[in-house]
């Protein structure tokens, strides 16, 4: 005899996904996403830039491999909820500590699997990302559509995430001190940074552009995170009053806010870019390079026409602009997740500034 469901995501438009419940058993109202990356379930758990939203992952097997200590990406995972295929709690791996479904319930991060997520990742390819509801399988989908009518979309996400005070990340022999403005940063890219021989000051997204600037930075990093960028005007308006004064390096969501401090425009995306097999192109130079990626909204090329930014790199797939720059104020930035080249970039930038 069959097990009977005992979860469900119902989406906004009234479509119904049965399934098993792993993790937290909680009620969301939360952005319906998916993800095409087939490793790194760890690390998406743990981005403070899918906070809001329920992931469903298209490559089938999740949980095989545990969950590492070392791994995190936030010291307290945020995500919205996983829907996935196959979820493994057996896993086997010399350096897992924890099961996934054992991390999602310490953090209360819902769960549901055993349904084909093949048709749900299509269903939000072709209808677009929109919001849902993960609950209970006998819950009346009219109960569940008011719900999520009544809760909408979060709009203080990044409020959510951010640190709630500056705290100070050092390596041995430094070269470089930067503050790193906190959208929703992923301890990864903090660690890179010390790695180049940066010491990284975080601080919170709406720390006043006057208290960064008296840190005698050598650089700012606006940093990735959730929702959308027209919600995050604090830091908007920290950028626009630190443009032109220190070297500016901006991802994901810091990539968005960059362009809206320049005047520039937002659109939301369809269903998003959501995974680590993203092509772009090098405009200078042609290079291709495959991208992780994890933003719901795009800036708009008409809109960079009127502002003193150039297009540094595009999606190979459809054309958006995924890297920008503006030579005289020192700044760029890219819509992916940072790589060994863009890092690269930063501290010669850093480094030219100070030579200057």
């Amino acid at each position: 005899m069959a097990k009977k469901f005992d979860r469900k995501i119902v989406l906004k438009d009234g479509s119904e996904y049965y399934g098993y419940a792993f993790g937290a058993r909680e009620t969301r109202v939360l952005e319906a996403v998916f993800n095409t990356s087939c490793v790194g379930y760890q690390e998406i758990m743990s981005d403070p830039a899918y906070t809001g939203q329920l992931v469903v992952m298209a490559y089938p097997i999740i949980g095989n491999y545990g969950v590492c200590d070392e791994d995190y990406e936030t010291k307290v995972p945020a995500l919205g909820a996983f829907a996935v295929r196959d979820y493994n709690d057996h896993p086997s791996n010399f350096r897992c500590t924890k099961t996934l479904s054992g991390v999602m319930e310490e953090c209360s991060i819902p769960g549901i699997y055993g349904f084909d997520t093949r048709e749900l990742v299509t269903h939000l390819r072709d209808n677009g990302t929109m919001l849902c509801c993960i609950c209970d399988a006998d819950l009346p989908v009219s109960e569940a559509k008011a719900l999520i009518e009544k809760t909408g979309e979060a709009k203080d996400l990044v409020k959510q995430v951010s640190t709630p005070r500056k705290w100070y990340s050092k390596t041995a022999h430094p070269r470089f001190n930067v503050v790193a403005v906190d959208c929703g940063i992923r301890l990864s890219v903090v660690k890179n940074l010390n790695k180049l021989g940066c010491n990284v000051t975080v601080v919170p997204y709406d720390t006043a552009a006057e208290e960064i600037l008296g840190m005698s930075p050598d650089g700012v990093f606006l940093s990735d995170g959730p929702g959308n960028p027209e919600n995050v005007k604090e830091t908007v308006a920290v950028a626009k009053r630190i443009l032109g004064k220190v070297p500016v390096f901006a991802a994901g969501l810091g990539h968005e806010i960059l362009a809206l401090a320049y005047g520039a425009k937002t659109e939301k995306m369809k269903a998003g870019h959501r995974g680590s097999n993203y092509p772009v192109r090098d405009v200078k130079t042609g290079k291709i390079y495959v991208t992780s990626q994890n933003h719901s909204y795009t800036v708009s090329e008409e809109s960079l026409k009127k502002t003193p930014l150039t297009v540094t790199r595009e999606g190979v797939q459809d054309g958006g602009a995924e890297g920008l720059e503006c030579v005289k104020d020192k700044a760029f930035s890219v819509q992916y997740y940072p790589d060994a080249q863009t890092y690269a970039e930063f501290i010669a930038l850093m480094e030219e500034n100070r030579n200057a």
